[in-house]
């Protein structure tokens, strides 16, 4: 069923995603939304932590009712959250939820920013939040935002002085939001910014609270509201057939990671916004007052106001070339403003414009979807002018070129014009990965030290065309990305972002190799090529005390995007101990030591990411007893390859599979996380899950979210969850009960087992359990009293149920020996027969 769901989510955003990555065209009332647009000289920065923290509906609203330019500012890129529709999580999940964020803002009109700091995941304070980040980078990178964007208004998704009642990263949002209010306007702060840009100062800020905030509708409708403002969002939009929550539920649905798709809803609702700091406002007065958002804002703005409210007020929907004239005229006077600002952004959205009604389609696509420096690529150039107007194509410029190309030719109506040019990318071109990854990065910060790169959604592309046309006299520039496109039999036209990838990559089969003993595995490499005849060698580079065979390996790949596997044995040390592997590809004595990582999802663009190629090698002291291990699929983990890693046969059991007879055959079952919150067919097969325990069978139910369990009865005895955690991964650790078997067999599990864990404790622990549950562990948070919920075990009939909020499905990728240590244990608990632990 989840599946089901997922699948057809992902069918709902595919018409929006599909047209994301081709180029965009304009109907007739798209170029009326965008010229209403354009006469609206005002905008609004929406300031929050995360990907998927933004309300949409008010971001939809602010866009496209009030027409006002409006970004949202998210801190992070979503790294520390969890993955419903794939594997990737950290740096990877990062760059998925940016792109998701992307997308919703195609849908809702908005814009997007962001600053450096780091996901690090779940805060409780923003203190924590404002150590591990460094406060003084995120704050610039804020006041960098309001100094660049300009926003008239600001408004804050959570509450600054609230700390400790929600998510810490939340709290420091807002927190960072109001100080950089006050900052952004001095000179004196952050002054390198200002050889770049203009001090600013925002009229207003607001928080944008609701009954949420509250706890309860009652309380809301209770509480005073002589600061607060409100607006109908429920607005219809006739030209998008549409109305605003319905556009601001698509916008939302493109968080499928985090499982945000949602029914759209329709008809009138309030939106409360409450004012906080700045110019005061009184009752119902208009969030933009004493603001004047008209082209009279900019000198020389009322001519231009003129020519644009003219079309606007006479807009020729059955044929909005009839505009080109004026908005021709418009353009030429916007040249001439001399507030750099406004210039530069009612110009773009001009171009965009005028590109629309003459009716202008420019497209520059590669031969190949990527190509590797020094590399030469064909480049097919389209230009077609379906108006009337008269259009001349004068030159245009690549990129890689230093001199444009001098074409003199008038595009005739209708008749399009193909042009091929082959292109050598530069030797020292950058690849195209994220720019936030290019640097090792700490904890709470990303590393980027380009002040132009601060708060881009993405990398600049660097490979583009600029078409230098003649529209009706007037000489205009418009930019176009070099694209691939291609079909494919069974979709159709497709399109993908064009990249520059290495001459040569190298992947390693897994992340994380797990040596149980002494004996040694063998590793395979696969080496891809990014041009064509590759001639070179492969060597690994390891941990002292490890040993590796052959020294090197020949690499020789004659096409482009073909792939070789060599095989390297890896010997490990004889006691404990643990390291990185890197492959070394040699190409005319350069070394490559990047992974090239491809994610493609259909609601985003396709991704191109480098990370450095390196896997965990752990010689572990390790025992284990069983060997059949049967794993229930939840939100996605790595469980089921971690446990390969250490010797155990793992077989992945689908729902419609979960019966006695099958149950029967394993030593131990493991539920993926959040199992229970996804998988609607366990409301059927519970029962044979809790009776497999019955008769001797070992369960291990890793976390679920207190909401929308799927089943009546999670466990044989009453077990509640709860929002319990341990953010601190460090927290210490107390071992409750030290004789317990599963503490003991078959590996003695001791404080050193938690040593090294990443990103947090565990999260989602259960708070009350009956009598027959035996708490193991207990940690706490600073300033919090002792969680005991991380790990129950309860005998039921011959067999043991266990659950576990720790973190597992972090650890296992990091390669956290402490871990895999007490899973072994959990997979051997002593069944019935054997002498039990007795309280």
């Amino acid at each position: 069923m989840y599946q089901l769901r997922l699948c057809l989510l992902l069918l709902v955003s595919t018409f929006f995603s599909l047209q994301a990555q081709q180029p965009k065209t304009y109907n007739s009332s798209e170029i009326y939304e965008a010229v209403q647009k354009l006469n609206v000289l005002g905008s609004v920065l929406y300031i929050a932590a995360h990907p998927d923290d933004e309300n949409t509906r008010l971001i939809s609203y602010m866009s496209n009712e009030v027409k006002a330019r409006t970004a949202y500012l998210s801190l992070t890129r979503g790294d520390g959250g969890q993955n419903l529709i794939g594997p990737e999580i950290r740096e990877l999940l990062g760059v998925i939820r940016t792109q998701e964020l992307l997308a919703a803002r195609r849908v809702d009109g908005g814009e997007q920013r962001f600053s450096r700091a780091n996901d690090f995941g779940y805060s409780k304070h923003p203190d924590e939040t404002l150590e591990i980040w460094n406060k003084n980078e995120v704050l610039a990178d804020v006041v960098w935002a309001i100094r660049t964007f300009k926003p008239d208004i600001i408004i804050n998704r959570f509450d600054h002085r609230s700390p400790g009642k929600t998510h810490g990263h939340h709290t420091a949002s807002a927190m960072l939001s109001m100080e950089a209010f006050d900052l952004a306007n001095d000179a004196t702060k952050y002054p390198s910014q200002l050889e770049l840009t203009k001090t600013w100062q925002p009229k207003r800020v607001f928080f944008n609270t609701s009954w949420w905030f509250y706890g309860s509708q009652e309380k809301f409708e209770k509480a005073n509201k002589t600061n607060m403002h409100s607006f109908d969002i429920g607005v219809y939009y006739p030209s998008k057939g549409m109305s605003n929550n319905e556009v601001a539920a698509i916008a939302s649905s493109q968080h499928l990671c985090q499982g945000f798709g949602r029914l759209s809803q329709r008809g009138s609702q309030q939106e409360y916004i409450e004012f906080l700091k700045g110019d005061p406002l009184k009752k119902n007065e208009d969030i933009f007052s004493g603001i004047d958002v008209t082209w009279n804002r900019v000198e020389g703005g009322k001519a231009i106001e003129a020519i644009l409210k003219t079309v606007e007020n006479n807009f020729n929907f059955k044929n909005p070339e009839t505009h080109l004239q004026q908005l021709l005229e418009a353009y030429k006077l916007l040249q001439n403003i001399k507030d750099e600002h406004w210039k530069t952004v009612k110009t773009k959205e001009l171009k965009t414009i005028i590109e629309a009604c003459a009716g202008l389609y420019l497209e520059v696509s590669a031969k190949s979807p990527n190509a590797a420096p020094n590399s030469q690529v064909t480049l097919d150039m389209e230009v077609l002018n379906r108006s009337k107007a008269n259009i001349d194509l004068v030159s245009y410029n690549l990129s890689t070129m230093n001199n444009g190309i001098s074409k003199n030719m008038n595009l005739s109506s209708n008749q399009k014009l193909n042009f091929e040019e082959s292109i050598t990318i530069p030797n020292n071109s950058a690849y195209t990965t994220p720019y936030w990854l290019n640097k090792k990065s700490t904890l709470g910060m990303y590393n980027v030290k380009d002040q132009n790169l601060i708060g881009l959604p993405e990398t600049p592309r660097a490979v583009f065309v600029d078409f230098n046309l003649l529209i009706e006299g007037t000489p205009i520039s418009i930019k176009k990305p070099v694209v691939y496109r291609y079909s494919k039999p069974d979709k159709g036209e497709l399109y993908r972002p064009f990249e520059i990838i290495p001459v040569v990559s190298a992947s390693i089969s897994d992340k994380v190799f797990i040596f149980e003993n002494d004996e040694q595995k063998e590793i395979e490499i696969t080496v891809k090529a990014g041009k064509n005849n590759i001639d070179g060698y492969v060597q690994m580079a390891y941990p002292q005390g490890w040993e590796v065979f052959p020294e090197k390996q020949k690499i020789e790949i004659v096409n482009k995007g073909d792939i070789q596997k060599v095989v390297f044995t890896i010997i490990p040390p004889k006691n404990q101990s643990e390291g990185l592997i890197t492959p070394m590809v040699n190409v005319n004595g350069e070394f490559y030591t990047d992974e090239l990582i491809e994610i493609d999802y259909a609601h985003i663009p396709f991704q191109t990411v480098l990370m450095p190629s390196e896997s965990k090698v752990v010689r572990l002291n390790i025992e284990k007893r069983g060997n059949n291990i049967g794993y229930i699929e939840g939100a996605g983990d790595v469980v089921p390859e971690s446990l390969r890693q250490i010797g155990y046969t793992v077989t992945t059991i689908k729902p419609e599979q979960i019966s006695p007879e099958n149950l029967s055959n394993f030593d131990a079952i493991v539920m993926g996380i959040r199992a229970y919150n996804i998988v609607e067919e366990l409301k059927f097969k519970q029962k044979f899950l809790l009776d497999y325990v019955k008769e001797g069978g070992n369960l291990i139910v890793q976390y679920n979210t207190n909401r929308g369990i799927k089943v009546d009865q999670l466990a044989p005895f009453d077990l509640q969850l709860s929002r319990d955690r341990v953010t601190n991964e460090n927290a210490a650790v107390k071992i409750l009960e030290p004789n317990h078997p599963i503490l003991n067999f078959p590996n003695k599990i001791t404080d050193k087992d938690f040593e090294g864990w990443v990103q947090e404790r565990g999260l989602y622990f259960p708070n009350k359990w009956s009598k027959e549950f035996t708490p193991l562990l207990a940690s706490n948070d600073k300033g919090e009293g002792s969680k005991k919920g991380s790990l129950l075990v309860a005998k039921y009939g011959k067999g043991n149920y266990i659950y576990t909020g720790l973190s597992f499905f972090r650890e296992f990728p990091a390669g956290v020996s402490g871990a895999y240590r007490i899973f072994a244990n959990l997979l051997s608990a002593e069944k019935a027969d054997k002498p039990s632990f007795k309280n």
